[in-house]
């Protein structure tokens, strides 16, 4: 659903939102009104479908030449305008919605406040994010490319997603996915992979999953990745390969206690550096990284599904996305 501009003379906005997460009336009625009042024209709106998750109305949004864009949905929706908007110039505000908002926690943007981040869209500060591009091989030898802006997986993470229940994850949101962990975990094998980081040496290891962000914060306070940076123009790399029951309880140590709680505090940082290291989880940072795998594997981009791939070649668009940000927000974090 679309609506022209009036005046070609003046900027307008325009708003991308899924009808399923938000509350569409009040969200028009509030970007018309704060649109207005800033002096813009009228709004755009694009309605995302089942066919089109975002990407297709926001390049939509662009030949319509949207001078700025809103995106309201889940992670899903935010990421298929994140593809579309990459190099475009176009600034994205993230109004928040849906189960996990986890590029605007990693923002540290008002997860409550719509109407800040609307208003953010006209008189707010712009920060350049990276995304990631992750170029999917099938068994059959298809190729085809697709965008992330917090994280992409191959193996047990997306098993876990592919195995959340929708209509758990509507009731009670981001704990959904600890019982599609608990489904996935019980028939979890580890699997041959073959992979290089750009200027690397080649590589190969079983693993139960391999992660590719761009964000390392997740919900509940877990820090995955502490050092993560959104605009650094690297991606930052997580192998998870325990090798039994003992070293799942590492991986847990290492997310929910080490890097979430220890490293806060300068005596934990202390205690980490004493610690023997383990090889459960291991970290690494690049422009890009190629995964190669026998046998097809889960892949998942930003929690949704992309289906099985025998090959994962990923890299970075160093500042490809511009977003808005409250006027004095501190990014000096991010």
């Amino acid at each position: 659903m679309t609506a022209a501009p009036a005046d070609s003379s003046q900027r307008h906005a325009a708003l991308i939102y899924n009808p399923i997460k938000v509350d569409q009336k009040s969200l028009r009625a509030s970007v018309t009104r704060l649109s207005a009042n800033a002096g813009w024209g009228k709004p755009l709106f694009f309605e995302t479908t089942v066919e089109d998750l975002g990407a297709g109305v926001a390049r939509e949004a662009l030949a319509q030449k949207a001078d700025a864009v809103l995106v309201a949905g889940g992670d899903g929706t935010v990421r298929a305008v994140s593809e579309a908007l990459c190099g475009s110039g176009v600034p994205m505000t993230i109004v928040p919605s849906g189960t996990g908002n986890l590029l605007a926690r990693n923002l540290l943007l008002p997860l409550t406040d719509a109407e800040a981040m609307i208003r953010a869209t006209f008189d707010g500060d712009t920060l350049p994010l990276d995304v990631g591009f992750a170029a999917l091989k099938r068994e059959d030898g298809s190729t085809e490319e697709h965008a992330f802006v917090v994280m992409g997986g191959m193996g047990l993470d997306a098993a876990m997603i592919a195995n959340t229940s929708g209509d758990l994850k509507k009731r009670v949101g981001w704990i959904a996915y600890v019982d599609g962990a608990a489904r996935s975990l019980a028939g979890a094998k580890p699997f041959r992979i073959m992979y290089q980081i750009p200027g690397r040496r080649l590589h190969s290891a079983r693993v139960q999953s391999i992660l590719i962000a761009n964000c390392g914060s997740l919900p509940a306070g877990l820090e995955l990745i502490p050092d993560a940076s959104v605009s650094d123009g690297q991606l930052d790399i997580v192998i998870f390969q325990p090798k039994n029951a003992l070293g799942w309880i590492l991986v847990w140590r290492r997310v929910a206690w080490d890097n979430s709680f220890l490293r806060r505090f300068r005596a934990g940082r202390r205690v980490l550096a004493l610690r023997t290291k383990d090889n459960s989880v291991l970290y690494s940072l690049g422009t890009g990284i190629e995964v190669a795998t026998s046998a097809p594997q889960p892949v998942q981009l930003d929690g949704d599904e992309f289906g099985l791939a025998v090959k994962m070649d990923c890299r970075v668009e160093a500042g490809g996305l511009l977003a808005v940000v409250p006027h004095g927000h501190d990014t000096s974090t991010l």
